[in-house]
C-alpha cells in the first residue's frame, strides 16, 4: 500500500491533467518507483487514482517499455537498439554488457543489482551508441567503455 502523501501527491498530478490518461504515465513510474516496479497491487492502485479500469492501466504500462510488469534489479540498463544505435556497435555493446554482467539481455543479475535491457529507441542518435540507466543517458558508449561504466553505475547509490 502506498503512503497517505505519496497518493495525495498522484491525485493532485490526475487532478492538473487534461485527462486521466494524461496522468498515467506520472502514475505508473511514481508507483514504480515506490515499489521497484509496476506490481499487480500498483496497478489496481494507479486505476483508483486514474480512475480507470486495471484493465486500461495494463494496456498503458506493457506499452511503454519503461513501465516493468516483473520484478528487475536495482538498476536497469537500456541500451538502444534502434538503427542509429545498432550502426554504430549497439548490438556489440549489448553484447559486452551481457558478458560482463554474466547475464543474457533482459535478465537481472543474480544480486538484483542490474537488469539489462535492449530498448527501441533512447531519442539520443546523435550519441550513437547510447544506453539509459534510470533518467540519466549516456553516449555514445563503445564496447570497450562498458566495464568502465559498470565500474561507476555499481558506486553510485540506486
Amino acid at each position: 500500500m502506498i503512503p497517505d502523501t505519496l497518493k495525495q501527491e498522484l491525485n493532485q498530478r490526475v487532478a492538473e491533467a487534461v485527462t486521466n490518461r494524461e496522468a498515467a504515465v506520472d502514475v505508473m513510474k511514481a508507483l514504480q518507483r515506490h515499489y521497484g516496479w509496476l506490481t499487480d497491487e500498483a496497478v489496481l492502485e494507479a486505476a483508483e487514482i486514474l480512475r480507470l479500469s486495471p484493465l486500461q492501466v495494463e494496456e498503458l504500462a506493457t506499452f511503454y517499455e519503461m513501465i516493468y510488469r516483473r520484478p528487475v534489479g536495482r538498476q536497469v540498463i537500456h541500451v538502444c537498439d534502434s538503427i542509429s544505435c545498432w550502426s554504430m556497435g549497439g548490438e556489440t555493446l549489448l553484447d559486452r554488457f551481457a558478458a560482463l554482467l554474466g547475464i543474457e539481455p533482459g535478465a537481472t543479475t543474480p544480486d538484483g543489482a542490474f537488469t539489462l535491457l535492449p530498448c527501441c529507441c533512447l531519442g539520443n542518435c546523435g550519441n550513437a551508441p547510447a544506453v539509459m540507466v534510470g533518467e540519466r543517458q549516456y553516449g555514445p558508449v563503445l564496447p570497450d567503455d562498458a566495464e568502465a561504466l559498470l565500474a561507476e553505475l555499481r558506486n553510485t547509490p540506486s
